[in-house]
């Protein structure tokens, strides 16, 4: 990997890393790009939910580490979370702030805490969701319906997990409670399930809800 990410980012102003939700996994492209990359260029990781501390701490104690936290789909949704970390430079959080702007995108600054502003709200919401239609008071269609018509949600918080991956939201949430140690994160049974039973969302065909080829709803939910 360290050979192929030198090329790639051997003349490049900005990196913005997207795997796998994993510290393990970002660390380890952080401690490369802290070797590899121009040392001017700004490194910045889409995590949603890890500490960007940590991944600058990676990266050698690099000032231009910093989060940017954009939302799927990212051609579509505008907010980019900023995040900065203790290392991060007021020039690094000008310049990500900047490039956010130069995407047409709209930036917040957060902290760097576990889940930020967006995951938190969002994961809590989304357990919730599952803990209702786990328990037989309403079904994922009609949870999704209420949030969408009665909160003017673009979409419900069961279709948006699965437009995630069920796998992408249970490593959420364990990042979450390991970090922060709270019994409110900790993902629900059936999320856990699911995700065991290889059923991750739309990608797979299959999570809250059945899906034809073409990404769409198909026969109503399949749990709740």
């Amino acid at each position: 990997m360290a050979d192929d990410l030198k090329i790639a980012v051997s003349d490049a102003a900005v990196v913005i890393e997207a795997v796998v939700e994993r510290a393990d996994v970002k660390g380890e492209v952080f401690r490369t790009l802290g070797r590899v990359a121009p040392t001017q260029a700004l490194l910045a990781s889409n995590t949603s939910t890890l500490s960007i501390s940590e991944l600058a701490d990676a990266a050698g104690g690099s000032p231009r580490v910093v989060g940017m936290h954009f939302f799927n789909p990212a051609h579509r949704m505008r907010l980019v979370e900023v995040v900065v970390g203790r290392a991060t430079s007021d020039a690094t959080r000008v310049d990500a702030i900047g490039l956010c702007r130069v995407l047409d995108k709209e930036p917040i600054v957060v902290a760097d805490v576990a889940g930020f502003v967006t995951s938190r709200l969002g994961l809590l919401l989304g357990n919730e969701a599952i803990r209702i239609i786990a328990e037989g008071t309403a079904t994922a269609a009609d949870v999704d319906t209420a949030m969408r018509l009665g909160y003017n949600h673009p979409m419900g918080p069961l279709e948006l997990a699965d437009l995630v991956g069920l796998d992408a939201r249970l490593n959420n949430l364990r990042s979450v409670t390991d970090r922060m140690g709270r019994h409110e994160f900790a993902p629900p049974p059936l999320l856990v399930d699911l995700v065991e039973a290889g059923h991750l969302g739309r990608k797979t065909g299959r999570g809250f809800y059945a899906y034809d080829t073409d990404g769409n709803i198909v026969n109503g939910p399949r749990h709740g």
